[in-house]
């Protein structure tokens, strides 16, 4: 599946950008993160304007209703719809990408990008938890050019390491909560996550996956169409710490968070402060139980895992 094409991959891409072509044989051209935000956001805003979505069977959702949404032109018989761009369920990000996160080697240190989400339906307000960019999610989804050509689509629920996949795509679903109780009434074995969180991401190129061809098309924007059903909190290093603790400065970018600077970034290493003492021992109260605070054995505010001086 495309959504799962881990960033490495990406930046490979963009690192052999001037001698690579794309699948049809026609060369990349290398463009400027700064100039190419700036064309996809009028092209997203153009589509929010004459695009409407079935926001009038989320408003009064039919017993059997699936929580998907679906896209339209405003025209003809849809003339009268609400456009995207004015929807109360309409909200935006903006994001700044680094040059660098791409392996692009030019004079643009950070470029603002503008991620745009609809929330249909947020999830189970009472049952439901909401994910972090860097936790797992249990979903269905489709993503789409602009032009409603689809890409990659999973039909039935799938587990996705939002870490794995697209920056706009883990930001995009941590906007939603996850279901609530579970209808096995079909009696054949199935079961259907009912109230799940149901939305779009739209997302210019630089949040997705920029020159890369996976879309179809280099430089393209791009949307998710999503149910999310379920969540698991991550921890990549299984070292009893979840991942977004992990990030340390919190902005989501776990990999520029390496507490011993020994290379290997918190959320991958299982010695976290270059002590020698396992990370996931140095969480655990007296009774050998992994603590709801952190043992920090001599009050600096720093726990003891994260703290070399500690042993």
């Amino acid at each position: 599946m495309k959504l799962n094409k881990i960033l490495s991959l990406v930046v490979f891409t963009f690192l052999l950008i001037s001698c690579n072509n794309d699948d049809d044989g026609t060369d990349i051209e290398f463009r400027l993160l700064s100039e190419v935000a700036v064309e996809d956001d009028a092209e997203i805003q153009e589509f929010l304007a004459t695009h409407f979505y079935n926001y009038e069977d989320f408003d009064n959702p039919s017993a059997d209703f699936d929580y998907k949404i679906v896209i339209d032109t405003i025209e003809g018989d849809n003339a009268d719809k609400t456009p995207l761009l004015q929807s109360p369920n309409l909200f935006s990000e903006v994001i700044e990408v680094d040059s660098d996160d791409f392996g692009l080697d030019d004079e643009e240190i950070a470029v603002e990008h503008t991620l745009y989400y609809i929330i249909a339906n947020k999830g189970d307000n009472d049952m439901g938890l909401q994910p972090t960019p860097l936790d797992s999610t249990y979903l269905i989804y489709e993503g789409t050019l602009l032009d409603n050509t689809v890409f990659d689509r999973a039909d039935i629920p799938v587990w996705f390491d939002m870490l794995s996949t697209v920056r706009g795509f883990g930001t995009g679903m941590s906007k939603f909560k996850t279901g609530g109780e579970v209808d096995e009434s079909a009696g054949d074995g199935t079961f259907t996550v009912l109230d799940p969180g149901a939305g779009i991401i739209i997302m210019p190129s630089g949040l997705g996956y920029f020159a890369g061809t996976a879309p179809g098309e280099a430089y393209a924007p791009i949307i998710f169409n999503v149910n999310l059903y379920r969540m698991e909190e991550s921890d990549h290093d299984r070292d009893g710490v979840p991942t977004w603790i992990e990030d340390i400065n919190k902005d989501f970018r776990p990999l520029n968070d390496d507490t011993d600077g020994d290379g290997i970034p918190d959320y991958l290493d299982t010695d976290d402060d270059g002590d020698n003492i396992l990370t996931n021992d140095e969480i655990r109260d007296e009774d050998g139980e992994i603590a709801i605070d952190y043992p920090d054995a001599d009050n600096d505010d720093t726990p003891d895992y994260l703290d070399p001086d500690t042993n």
